[in-house]
């Protein structure tokens, strides 16, 4: 796809969170091609000072350096740029790492499905095409499925994989609605943006990639967020179905979630104390006792299983971005030949 090509009335912006990134972040701006408008490299205090480093070796008079008086994480850097795009104008913000595992030239990609206006963000999935899975290294192949199998519960995206790929682009007009202050500022930020997304009721969609294993260092260690993540997945799935199923909008799955829950805890509970107090007391359980805890196990299951039929089939599809007062939807009404264009 020939980015040169993207319609010049939009106005792009790129983030770039800098910390231990050195050795990689330079080659990184230069890979970035002239469909982008000013791009953010935000020193999150870093300790080899990468925001210097950019001023004295990068004469890319897009480039604005940012810098952190104390270390924010990822999240909190993320959210600097985003805060400096929309002030700049942007119209489409695109995050890319500064450790040279996403390659700039898949930004069209990105930003097509925004400019099209079916999507209001896209992220990369690097799990798409199977002949690459085997360049990832196995602890982050398995540390990521099975933080895609948490998201999918909490975040409400059923239709999204690889959840904490970073390779991210947002309508500026979405991103202003996004609560900056409660955003997750360290590694459970993209799955924290998700969440947030959700509540907005915005379309989320992915974007195959492949990504590049070199001799970058993750910073990221599964074994040591492990807990910190299942924590804050448990909160946010309580949050969104509160969210969704009884604050703002109340439906028959509303009924089959607080139904059956109420159903199978009783049964569960019902049947285990039998269950003990026959044991204790030596003595065989009834058959109507069985069945008065298996039937409502089996009913408040069926319910429960309807409910989550209900939520897959919930995931947003409609762009807010269409109906959010702003500059972008001016900006990003294109023609239909421009739009063929890029699509070929």
């Amino acid at each position: 796809m020939n980015s040169s090509i993207i319609p010049k009335p939009v106005s792009i912006a790129v983030v770039i969170p800098s910390y231990k990134v050195r050795d990689h972040i330079v080659g990184v701006l230069a890979a970035i091609g002239p469909e982008v408008s000013d791009i953010y490299v935000v020193d999150d205090r870093c300790p080899h000072h990468s925001g210097d480093f950019v001023e004295r070796n990068c004469a890319d008079e897009r480039v604005h350096v940012l810098r952190h008086g104390e270390n924010q994480g990822v999240g909190g850097a993320v959210m600097t740029g985003y805060k400096a795009a929309i002030e700049g104008g942007a119209d489409i913000i695109v995050k890319v790492d500064g450790d040279g595992q996403m390659d700039p030239k898949l930004l069209p990609k990105f930003v097509l499905p925004i400019i099209e206006g079916w999507a209001d963000y896209t992220k990369g999935n690097r799990f798409y095409d199977l002949t690459h899975i085997t360049r990832m290294p196995r602890m982050r192949l398995f540390g990521n499925a099975g933080l895609s199998l948490f998201t999918k519960f909490s975040t409400g995206y059923w239709n999204i994989f690889d959840p904490t790929n970073g390779y991210t682009a947002i309508n500026a007009r979405v991103a202003e609605h996004i609560p900056f202050d409660k955003i997750s500022r360290r590694y459970f930020f993209e799955t924290d943006m998700l969440f947030r997304l959700n509540t907005l009721r915005a379309v989320v969609a992915d974007v195959p990639m492949d990504a590049r294993y070199a001799d970058e260092v993750s910073n990221l260690r599964i074994s040591k967020v492990f807990f910190e993540f299942s924590g804050k997945h448990v909160s946010n799935f309580c949050k969104r179905i509160f969210y969704n199923y009884f604050l703002r909008d109340m439906t028959a799955a509303t009924f089959e979630l607080v139904v059956g829950f109420v159903l199978f805890v009783f049964g569960f509970i019902f049947g285990a104390y039998h269950w003990i107090h026959a044991i204790v007391q030596a003595t065989p359980t009834p058959l109507g006792t069985i069945m008065l805890s298996a039937m409502p196990v089996l009913i408040g299951l069926q319910l429960l299983i309807g409910f989550l039929n209900f939520d897959v089939a919930n995931v947003p599809s409609r762009p807010i971005s269409k109906y959010l007062p702003a500059r972008a939807k001016e900006a990003l009404g294109e023609t239909a030949a421009t739009i063929d264009k890029i699509r070929n």
